[in-house]
């Protein structure tokens, strides 16, 4: 008699720790990696003549974006954490910078708002494609008093009174006419009233301990150059990029 054909080996299963195999790129992935980065000359960096408080490095650099054309400067990325310690981020305009720190506002009872009150320590991240350059900023957020508040918000536009006089920043919104109505309201009380407090209004200033800029390289060999403020001074050191 033949001996019995073997029984076909039962296919192994997959392990669900091993990655399956490559798929074909999705069109957002095509489209992601077709976008250029820097597709300009940048400029030099000599970190050996930085001078040695951050400040003025970060106003020529900001005066640098304004004249390379750079869109909207001012700009920034504010990252907060609440109470639980849970990030989150979002874009604002930085309203100054001087030896107290740099400054931005927003509502006191915001989400921003709300994360300063409980952690009150924040970073800020500038990109400047333009030139290539990053600067990040991070330190302890101190409120300005009321009367710096007043002054930051009536000597802008009639638009940022109006937004401001609109409020309740951050609160869920019923309906978008509920918006409308109240932000008609508002303008309308903005142009009756430039004066027009807006209690909620606050003016925060970022005390930095460690400011960094980052000027990009073509050929990937980036300058960092990092601030850290110990016992007053600042001390600077070259980072691996």
């Amino acid at each position: 008699m033949s001996a019995d054909a073997p029984t076909p080996p039962t296919p192994a299963s997959p392990d669900p720790s091993t990655p399956s195999s490559p798929s074909r790129p999705t069109e957002f992935v095509r489209l992601l990696r077709a976008q250029r980065v820097w597709d300009t000359e940048l400029p030099d960096f000599a970190p050996a003549a930085a001078p040695a408080d951050p400040l003025p490095l970060f106003e020529r650099w900001f005066a640098e974006a304004v004249a390379a054309g750079q869109t909207e400067p001012h700009t920034m990325s504010l990252a907060t954490a609440d109470a639980e310690g849970l990030p989150d981020v979002r874009t604002v305009m930085l309203h100054g910078a001087d030896q107290e720190g740099w400054h931005f506002a927003s509502h006191a009872g915001s989400r921003k708002g709300r994360h300063l009150a409980a952690r009150p320590y924040a970073a800020l991240g500038f990109y400047w494609p333009a030139q290539g350059r990053q600067i990040r900023v991070r330190g302890p957020v101190a409120v300005a008093p009321p009367e710096v508040a007043r002054a930051d918000l009536h000597a802008r536009s009639t638009g940022a009174l109006a937004s401001a006089l609109v409020g309740r920043q951050s609160e869920v919104l019923d309906s978008y006419e509920e918006l409308e109505r109240a932000s008609d309201a508002a303008w309308d009380r903005a142009r009756r009233e430039p004066d027009a407090p807006a209690p909620s209004w606050t003016v925060y200033v970022l005390e930095p301990d460690e400011v960094e800029f980052f000027q990009g390289d073509a050929r990937r060999r980036h300058v960092r150059l990092t601030y850290r403020r110990t016992d007053g001074t600042w001390r600077k050191d070259l980072l691996w990029p």
